[in-house]
């Protein structure tokens, strides 16, 4: 993955408007932050979806960095904050992530239009 450019994200998220697309999207500060800061006991939390099938009507990318990407539908809005590293792999798929200050992943917000393997 590399740094987003503004730009490219948001030419890649223009080619999933109007089309069935299947979601990934997750969030989560990780089974490591059970063990906090001065050996305090955290909650773990997590939110998962993948294979979704949406359809939006609109698609962007917000912000100076980190970013935030929504997609608007007819009845409301996905969106995921805190987004800081992207790639269009060779399926066409686009994968949106951010990760915090250690390098772990905080959240991720992927594309696809064939669903993602399980």
């Amino acid at each position: 993955m590399k740094p987003i450019d503004f730009t490219e994200v948001q030419l890649a998220l223009q080619s999933f408007v109007d089309k069935d697309v299947y979601l990934h999207l997750e969030t989560t500060n990780g089974a490591y932050a059970a063990q906090g800061q001065n050996g305090a006991k955290q909650m773990a939390i997590c939110a998962y979806i993948r294979n979704g099938l949406v359809r939006c009507n609109r698609a962007s990318i917000a912000g100076n960095g980190p970013y935030r990407a929504g997609l608007q539908m007819e009845n409301g809005w996905i969106y995921a904050e805190g987004l800081t590293d992207w790639e269009l792999d060779a399926q066409g798929r686009l994968l949106l992530a951010g990760h915090d200050t250690n390098g772990k992943l905080a959240v991720a917000l992927e594309l696809s239009h064939t669903p993602f393997p399980l």
